[in-house]
């Protein structure tokens, strides 16, 4: 177990002439003794050094002894926030309760030292690191600082050591509202200018020589030659009128999934009246009540799969993989063009896409730079990358300009028989060492490679659309990937910055295969009966990123309904046939209107209804009625249901070595929330797992609350 000291030396303050003395400053270093890869977290036992710590320092000062006390981190890291492994270990409530309490106790000493304090923020601060922070008098940033945030309520938490009370009266209710309730859900973390902008910090320096600036403005501030202005508290009417509209929009798109964003919109709304001791003590509150909850530590343990990630489960020896100097890919289109731009960017290799014509290879190169382009206009790719990117990436449409790739990675229409067509051609052009990998988002990767002389060097590289955005790839071995071919699709995957999770070939893989059969079952239930409207809202009571039609409407009609009809093939009827969605593809109606404001859900389209009751008049006994129709707690049953009987399958079947797999690619690739821990301890501590199958998936305490001993 790392356990962050707090380490304290005595720095003189530099001074403006050489008559006048500067002082001495406390510098306290939190520091855990690994590299940054290992960032400082603050346990109980740092805490309680921190207390006693600063309790001495307080005395020094009332003796004249210190002129201000200031906190930095070991380099890149001020602290990561509590120590969550930690946390999650809580038994009890009482025990819970003086996490918050110590936590509180703690920080106020730096507001209540007599002298000013500073932070030195030289790295991440997230959580109670950046609560230390705010507990500050002052506070300077290095300016490659880009992880500063409290993303507490994407935990299951409240920022529970003053953050709640301090951000708001700070920078505002409005900013605050960002930094604690939106920011955690989309996982954008401030950067040091972002953090500037909002008043957060007050010197952003050059972090060359971060340490040394922060003292001398230190010294300036604290010899009167440098005051630091506070914007005016927010008056009353503005303040509830933003905490109001921050409330409709949980409602519409939280409700009830889970409490924690409610719980830290509560304490930031009573932030502008209460005093920092009955605030302080809500947070405490609020703090116990979470800890004890199911959802926050399923979110832990999300967060353990997310962090842990890029380290895969059942991945071959590294030292397996080849080089891979060159990249093709077949197809031109726009997956296939996310893919290049992805690899030109990351790998820094040559990249070749291959299409039948001039017009679509144009196309696939004309996305390339529109994309380049938009990078560059927003500060995410400088002048000389983005020409370096772009001459790197070229098309052809003659198959033969692939033979020098080590990796060729297939992205035409979802055909078997094209693939296979494809990887036949591809083996008579490439040089034997050559792996050629596959982007199918369902079709059996073995089925591909049958007719080939070489099977073993062919894998699937599974992306998820956005390519940039989405930070999955299911890597999919065939019954003949060799180990070597199989390292090589990990290797590639990491260098792309993407998590790997392992799958075997089994139709649908792993989040085609569950997310297919969510929306399978919603539109079986509206050809059983079951109005769109109800079936739409079956599943809100979850918290997932979209409500099923919405979700159909992203991926496409057309690709989810060939999708669900491969499976059904595949793996039977348990995945329902949808005359209704049959009829919207050939009718091409479409399935949702806008969101009633932005960032609301768009919902499914009265006019879908007419569709399914036509289908259903014209289609006979083709689709099974339910004996009436559902209500949406009969739907959600039923979905629910079927994603526990079919994760159990897939464990039966080996797709995956373990559960963890499955919640790792459900959060990653289908942006499943944490409070969900990905999809198995819900069906867990919800009693699906034992009532369907006969056990649960995880053991007890691993993504819930215990039972008390």
């Amino acid at each position: 177990m790392s356990i962050t000291r707090v380490l304290v030396r005595d720095v003189e303050l530099p001074t403006a002439t050489a008559a006048t003395g500067g002082g001495t400053l406390a510098l306290i270093t939190l520091d855990n003794g690994a590299d940054h890869r290992l960032p400082s977290t603050l346990g109980p036992e740092t805490i309680a050094e921190l207390t006693g710590v600063l309790l001495g320092l307080r005395t020094r000062a009332e003796s004249g002894e210190i002129a201000a006390v200031a906190v930095t981190g070991k380099p890149y890291v001020l602290a990561a926030g509590a120590d969550l492994k930690r946390v999650s270990a809580v038994a009890t409530r009482e025990q819970a309760f003086a996490l918050g309490r110590d936590g509180h106790e703690a920080y106020t000493l730096l507001s209540d030292l007599g002298v000013p304090s500073f932070a030195f923020i030289n790295g991440v601060a997230l959580g109670g690191g950046l609560e230390l922070a705010l507990s500050c008098t002052y506070r300077t940033v290095s300016g490659a600082v880009h992880a500063l945030g409290l993303p507490e309520t994407s935990l299951g938490l409240v920022p529970g050591w003053g953050g709640a009370y301090l951000l708001p009266r700070l920078i505002g209710i409005e900013a605050a509202i960002d930094v604690v309730l939106t920011r955690p859900a989309s996982n954008r973390p401030l950067g040091a200018h972002d953090a500037a902008i909002l008043d957060l910090v007050d010197r952003v320096l050059d972090p060359a020589d971060f340490l040394e600036r922060s003292i001398a403005w230190a010294a300036e501030v604290l010899r009167g030659d440098v005051t630091v202005q506070r914007r005016e508290l927010d008056d009353q009417a503005h303040w509830d009128a933003v905490v109001a509209a921050a409330r409709e929009q949980l409602d519409a798109v939280v409700g009830s999934s889970r409490p924690a964003p409610g719980r830290a919109l509560e304490l930031m709304a009573a932030a502008r009246t209460a005093d920092r001791t009955e605030a302080f003590a809500a947070e405490d509150e609020a703090l116990a009540d979470l800890i004890m909850t199911d959802e926050m530590r399923a979110s832990v343990y999300a967060f353990g799969l997310v962090t842990g990630a890029k380290r895969p489960v059942g991945a071959p020896d590294a030292g397996l993989a080849r080089k891979v100097r060159s990249v093709g890919l077949v197809g031109a289109g726009l997956m296939a063009a996310q893919i290049a731009l992805l690899v030109a960017r990351r790998l820094k290799v040559p990249v070749v896409m291959r299409d039948l014509d001039d017009d679509r290879v144009a196309a696939g190169l004309g996305h390339v730079r529109t994309e380049v382009e938009k990078a560059v206009r927003r500060g995410r790719l400088t002048p000389d990358a983005a020409t370096r990117v772009l001459a790197s990436v070229t098309g052809t449409t003659d198959l033969a300009d692939l033979a020098a790739c080590d990796l060729v990675i297939e992205a035409v229409t979802e055909r078997l028989e094209l693939k296979q067509r494809v990887l036949a051609e591809l083996e008579d052009v490439v040089d034997p060492e050559a792996v050629l990998a596959t982007n199918t988002s369902a079709l059996s990767v073995t089925a591909m490679a049958s007719q080939l002389r070489h099977p073993e060097r062919v894998v699937g590289l599974h992306f998820f659309n956005p390519v940039a955005a989405m930070p999955l790839v299911e890597v999919v071995r065939a019954e003949r990937t060799d180990d070597p071919t199989h390292a090589t699709a990990f290797a590639v995957t990491k260098a792309l910055g993407k998590s790997a999770v392992a799958s075997a070939d089994r139709p649908g893989f792993i989040v085609n295969r569950l997310l297919v059969l969510l929306m399978g079952r919603i539109v079986g239930a509206v050809e059983g009966g079951t109005p769109v409207e109800v079936a739409d809202r079956a599943c809100d009571v979850l918290g997932l990123p979209m409500p099923p039609f919405q979700l159909f409407d992203l991926v496409g009609p057309a690709v989810g309904l060939h999708v669900l009809t491969s499976l059904r093939e595949e793996l039977g009827d348990r995945f329902p046939h949808s005359p209704g969605l049959e009829l919207i593809v050939a009718e091409g109606t479409p399935l949702v209107g806008p969101p009633a404001a932005p960032g609301r859900p768009r919902r499914v389209l009265p006019d879908v209804q007419a569709v399914f009751d036509a289908a259903r008049e014209t289609s006979g006994d083709a689709a099974p009625r339910h004996q009436a129709p559902l209500d949406e707690a009969g739907v959600l049953d039923d979905v629910l249901t079927a994603l526990t009987h079919e994760i159990r399958l897939m464990l039966d079947e080996g797709v995956v070595d373990e559960p963890g797999q499955i919640d790792t690619a459900m959060i990653l690739g289908a942006g499943w929330p944490f409070h969900l821990g990905g999809i198995t301890p819900y069906l867990d501590r919800t009693g699906y797992a034992e009532r369907v199958t006969g056990s649960r998936f995880l053991p007890h305490g691993v993504a819930d609350v215990p039972p008390a001993a």
